[in-house]
């Protein structure tokens, strides 16, 4: 078994992997919060795993792989995973393997959870593709026939969008992200979220009509993160949606580089 933590800047997404299967024993998700100290995380992973009916002690656990996008929280889980597990933990970075041929301008500025996504759609799904992660930010990799990660594309996420739009505004509220009632809206609510779900719908439509242009091919679209799941029926291109992808990355990437993997 295989401990993976994704950590994002919004939230934390802790899974129990199987070495030799795609199955996942479970997945739990907690907020990101800078404030917490290694013991306090060590608590609220502890009470995760009691919750799921899992001790990290006695079941085959092997070992522990990270990847984060805040660095001021990846020592903090570091230090929480190896006190509730008493096992190594790898940290997806400098030095890591991951089999990913990242064709850049500097590769060292490719983020931790772009690579994961990466490697977990090279292995799964035929190429070129097209990587969509909906979550804080909304963002696009594209990997090229031969996995090659090409480069992509940052946009602001839809709840950023949102809020700022709120924010910014005397007379339009904080609204749920929830799905729209109707393509056209008929009170202010129901024009917000008809907007965010079809505008960011038509978006992702557009960036792939565009970058299958580019490539001058059809390619695998896919999409994760928080937010895809809303997102992804109200498309038109055509977007499997994979709730796990950054999961099924780490643990690729800690086989290849475990001692027992070699």
């Amino acid at each position: 078994m295989i401990l993976a933590v994704d950590v994002g800047n919004t939230h934390i997404v802790l899974g129990a992997l199987c070495r030799d299967s795609d199955e996942i024993t479970f997945t739990a998700q907690i907020s990101s919060d800078r404030g917490k100290t290694a013991d306090e995380y060590a608590v609220l992973l502890q009470s995760l795993f009691a919750l799921n009916g899992f001790d990290p002690r006695r079941e085959a656990v092997e070992g522990s792989i990270i990847s984060s996008v805040v660095p001021g929280l990846t020592p903090l889980l570091r230090q929480a995973l190896e006190k509730l597990s008493g096992l190594p933990v790898l940290v997806v970075g400098t030095g890591i393997k991951t089999g990913l041929n990242i064709l850049i301008d500097n590769p060292a500025q490719l983020g931790s959870d772009m690579v994961v996504m990466a490697v977990a759609a090279a292995a799964i799904y035929p190429k070129p593709i097209l990587i969509f992660d909906l979550s804080t930010a909304t963002t696009l990799s594209v990997l090229d026939e031969r996995g090659g990660y090409l480069g992509g594309m940052i946009m602001p996420g839809v709840r950023l969008g949102m809020d700022a739009l709120s924010n910014s505004t005397a007379q339009l509220p904080h609204i749920n992200l929830e799905a729209p009632k109707r393509l056209i809206g008929t009170n202010t609510v129901d024009c917000m979220k008809s907007g965010y779900t079809y505008g960011t719908a038509a978006m992702l439509d557009g960036i792939v009509q565009r970058v299958e242009g580019k490539l001058g091919k059809k390619a695998t679209v896919v999409a994760t993160g928080m937010l895809a799941q809303s997102i992804v029926p109200y498309c038109r291109c055509g977007i499997a949606y994979d709730e796990n992808l950054r999961l099924k990355g780490l643990r690729l990437i800690y086989l290849r580089n475990s001692e027992r993997a070699k």
